[in-house]
């Protein structure tokens, strides 16, 4: 970083301890100063001061509308087509069920071998609930285009591959769905917030995706969904729920959708976490994404250049293009667990993906390019003392 360097100011807004190096925002975001203050005055003035008039004299009731807005900038959607709420796997399971309720008698879901298995779950379990001989199709990322036929309903994806970071075309995919009838769901998960996304460019159905990546809402923040404008008064949600009501506090015993994409909400928003996110979303203000994504690519570039000088017992995961890539590095190892232990108790903390992936992120917010020279330079020293020998790092904690 440099003295006009754009990200200085963003990096000054994180709470980062000092002595580490974090490359694992594609996992958890850091903490920022601004969503530390946000969440004690949600919890002292609001929650402790005002009591259940929280509501309305702190606006909690509109924070799913109001994250949705910001969140929709960061993803090319435009006000009033996102909202914040419940986890990426719930929405998931919201936005499938009502587009499977729209594809007719197609049944097939489409998905593929590098989605994140919650996904595969959600399509699995959704398709036996629902009964109606639905059934998910997986192939090959490779695979996934010549595999759009006339019996697929809905095209369901990861934009960018959790463990290699593998980046699917959503233009030219969506456009290929749509030419076949059937309908997309994207997942944002890991490009929310690392890469420029236009969701309306490239007609995307739907996408959901969560607040605790890149977006920095801390551990379990809430998670996001969209809606295609055009769709939003026809999707029919489920479960439906009273945030979701068309008139919550009427308190009626039959269900009525709330206009366009509100009516996909459920249950009562997380105040606490949800102001969070809010804050955290903050810090994009001025941020042009393309501008992230310029400096993630270059330092992505320069930490494959540097690993691959120093540690030719690692093999790139990720692709070779950074085009085809999100912002993460993977690289793969046979003692990958034991030895980014050890790299994470020298300082620099990445993390580890079953079986063999050692994996990197690059979020520009808050990484500079010093950083990536000296993780490279402590990997290296991690691998050539083979410090991933020792027991302590070889045994396996529960969340790896």
């Amino acid at each position: 970083m440099t003295a006009h360097d754009p990200f200085l100011a963003t990096r000054r807004q994180f709470a980062l301890p000092d002595g580490v190096i974090y490359l694992d925002g594609n996992s958890l975001g850091p903490l920022s100063h601004a969503a530390r203050a946000r969440v004690a005055r949600a919890v002292e003035a609001e929650w402790g001061g005002m009591l259940i008039r929280g509501w309305n004299e702190a606006n909690w009731i509109d924070l799913p509308r109001t994250v949705g807005d910001k969140i929709a900038r960061l993803v090319g959607a435009p006000a009033g087509s996102v909202v914040a709420g419940d986890s990426t796997s719930m929405n998931l399971y919201k936005v499938l069920t009502a587009a499977l309720a729209m594809a007719g008698e197609r049944t097939v879901i489409l998905s593929d071998s590098g989605n994140f298995p919650t996904d595969l779950y959600v399509a699995e379990t959704a398709a036996a609930a629902l009964g109606r001989g639905h059934a998910l199709r997986i192939v090959a990322p490779e695979a996934v285009a010549e595999a759009i036929d006339a019996r697929v309903a809905v095209l369901m994806l990861t934009e960018v591959d959790y463990r290699t970071g593998r980046r699917h075309d959503m233009a030219a995919l969506t456009r290929r769905a749509h030419d076949a009838g059937a309908l997309t769901i994207w997942d944002l998960a890991h490009s929310a917030g690392a890469l420029p996304i236009d969701l309306t460019a490239a007609g995307a159905d739907f996408a959901v995706g969560c607040g605790y990546k890149y977006l920095n809402g801390g551990p379990g923040a809430p998670a996001f969904l969209y809606v295609r404008p055009d769709l939003a008064e026809r999707v029919s949600p489920a479960p439906g729920g009273w945030m979701g009501h068309a008139a919550p506090f009427a308190f009626e015993t039959g269900y009525r959708p709330a206009a366009g994409v509100e009516r996909m909400l459920v249950g009562t928003p997380p105040i606490l976490s949800m102001s969070a996110l809010d804050a955290a979303l903050d810090i994009w203000d001025g941020i042009a994404m393309e501008t992230v994504r310029q400096r993630s690519i270059a330092l992505s570039e320069r930490f494959i250049a540097e690993v691959e000088a120093r540690c030719p017992a690692l093999a790139l995961a990720s692709p070779r293009d950074p085009a085809a890539r999100g912002s993460q590095v993977s690289f793969r190892f046979a003692e990958g667990y034991a030895a980014m232990q050890a790299l994470i108790a020298d300082g620099v903390i990445g993390d580890f993906r079953a079986p063999d992936i050692m994996r990197f992120g690059f979020a520009p917010l808050y990484v500079g390019e010093e950083d990536v020279v000296t993780a490279a330079e402590r990997l290296e020293r991690v691998l050539g003392e083979e410090r991933w020998r020792q027991p302590q790092f070889r045994t396996r904690a529960k969340v790896t």
